[in-house]
């Protein structure tokens, strides 16, 4: 069922109007407890949500269309792997999507799941065996390359989800990094950045993994090309090449034509979508880096955040209450971004990560039955570090004309410290969410400037341009400290906000056909870069740019 179809839409619509006059300051006011009402402990996770145009009414109507949604069902699908329907959950490709279940106990065998006769527990236990027996090698330099050297770097290729999700995840967690091994990512086709990556490490001592659950993306192919080019170039032999090679796949066959040893070809699974699967074989960088222990430690932490996801009634459940707050800005506020701020460094990443996430998921214009959508769906989700942003962006959020939800994420321990740098981060994060909450009228505005001194005149011309209109919204995410388990639950977090909007949507977050045609076309326009024709169907545009190109070349 699609979002207007449900019958608390209309109620929502009418609600929302009442709500546009109202600002957050008389909210506060009018309710001294206004924080405690709105906030909760989720696992790691503290949530302020006060700081929202929202009251209880707001809640209890957004409870009510999530009821209408299914979404009790759909969140048991989510962790069954088959809709209320009968339905694969993914059900334009047919697959589940348990990347839930590479986060379940795995010693716990009254929690293994079963699919088309497989016990799918039992196969993320040997891959753990196997990634296990593979790092114990490498951390004690027992893997040793073909010049003699222990493998202490490793490259990571990949990319979308085989790059975003480790990348974020090893930025994170630097201060858990196991001494001596560095971790580094090719993505991009764009040849600088191989050859940026390449000029940092010596070959010698390098694992190239390749991560590509089809083993057939072409910016991954190509880039694993161009290093086997490079290792030849230096006068390794093809023997010597598969001693610096690694692999990350469900397609073990291809990955064997390539010469690489099948004890370091690792699973991945179909029921593992790319930008769920840092959960998977394809954390194995993350692994590498900061060792097994930390990485089922992540894993951990995810879970905790699936239980209570699952467990949790609606009005305690944090993936809940973000994801129908962002709805509500959406749909009934016209709020067409989200911007995610986080005031620590190790999070850098982060908004990279959840780009992929939420557009990817629910950048949608389709329901699940395919029926074209009245409303949109995905808002364009960006952001970054807090406090350079306060001198950049942030003076969009605060006088712009746009509507833009925000989110806070910070620490209360920084694994840094120094001096009072983090009092004064925690400070910049809190007093930038209470500005966007508060504002500053243009009376206050000008009784501040004829306190300074400034003749009435002069306060009249300028208090318009320091008026602040405040009411923008925003949640603040509190940790005690950016541990594997934290940031294990603060992933998890988003990934289930992210699916508590696309079943509020009736769309399905598991697919992503968007970008299929990109790469079609892209085959078509590479062949005729190499002198051979091109459709006489194509636009002029594309191919007027296509003869600038192979005039130049």
């Amino acid at each position: 069922m699609t979002l207007t179809a449900l019958p608390c839409h209309a109620k929502l619509l009418k609600h929302a109007q009442s709500m546009r006059k109202v600002h957050m300051r008389e909210l506060f006011k009018n309710d001294q407890q206004r924080f405690e009402h709105h906030s909760l402990q989720a696992p790691h996770i503290f949530i302020d949500y006060s700081k929202n145009r929202i009251t209880e009414k707001t809640l209890d109507l957004l409870f009510q269309l999530a009821d209408q949604a299914k979404l009790s069902e759909q969140k048991q699908a989510l962790f069954g792997g088959r809709s209320y329907l009968g339905e694969a959950i993914n059900n334009t490709e047919n697959r589940p999507a348990l990347h839930t279940a590479l986060r379940q106990p795995l010693h716990d065998r009254s929690n293994d799941i079963h699919l088309d006769n497989l016990n799918i527990t039992d196969e993320i236990r040997a891959c753990h065996q196997q990634m296990e027996q593979f790092l114990s090698k490498v951390h004690s330099h027992a893997y040793i390359g073909a010049r003699g050297k222990p493998l202490t770097t490793l490259v990571s290729i990949g990319i979308g989800g085989s790059f975003l999700g480790p990348k974020m995840v090893t930025d994170a967690l630097q201060a858990y990094a196991i001494e001596g091994f560095q971790c580094y990512y090719v993505a991009n086709i764009d040849s600088t950045d191989l050859q940026q990556t390449l000029a940092k490490i010596d070959p010698a001592s390098t694992l190239f993994l390749i991560q590509s659950k089809s083993f057939t993306t072409l910016e991954t192919l190509e880039n694993a090309t161009a290093v086997t080019d490079y290792l030849r170039g230096l006068g390794y032999s093809e023997n010597d090449i598969a001693q610096h090679l690694a692999a990350v796949t469900s397609n073990k066959a291809e990955a064997l034509k390539l010469g690489i040893d099948p004890e370091r070809i690792f699973p991945m699974w179909d029921w593992v979508g790319g930008r769920y699967s840092l959960w998977s074989a394809i954390g194995l960088p993350i692994a590498f880096k900061i060792g097994m222990t930390h990485f089922k430690a992540l894993l951990a932490g995810a879970y905790d955040m699936d239980q209570h996801f699952y467990h949790a009634p609606l009005a305690e459940n944090a993936p809940v209450l973000l994801g129908l707050i962002g709805l509500w800005y959406h749909n009934y506020f016209a709020a067409m971004t989200h911007a995610i701020l986080p005031y620590d460094q190790r999070l850098i990443t982060f908004p990279d990560h959840l780009q992929q996430l939420d557009m990817e998921s629910n950048g949608k214009h389709v329901s699940r039955s395919g029926e074209v959508l009245t409303y949109t769906t995905g808002p364009i989700i960006w952001g970054g570090i807090g406090c350079n942003g306060q001198h950049a962006y942030h003076q969009l959020l605060h006088q712009g004309s746009h509507l833009i939800p925000c989110d806070f994420i910070v620490c209360t321990h920084n694994a840094y410290p120094i001096g009072n740098h983090q009092a004064h981060l925690f400070s910049n994060c809190l007093s930038q969410s209470r500005a966007l909450m508060e504002g500053k009228t243009k009376h206050e505005a000008y009784e501040e400037l004829r306190a300074q001194g400034l003749s009435e005149a002069e306060a009249q011309r300028l208090s318009p341009h320091k008026e602040n209109n405040g009411n923008q919204p925003s949640n603040t995410l509190v940790m005690d400290n950016l541990t594997p388990q934290a940031l294990g639950a603060l992933t998890a977090l988003y990934e289930h906000k992210t699916f508590v909007q696309s079943a509020v949507w009736g769309i399905n977050p598991f697919d992503q056909w968007g970008v299929e045609l990109g790469k079609v076309l892209g085959k078509e326009i590479f062949q005729a870069t190499q002198a051979t024709d091109l459709a006489e169907s194509v636009d002029s545009s594309t191919r007027g740019l296509l003869d600038l190109y192979r005039n130049a070349i």
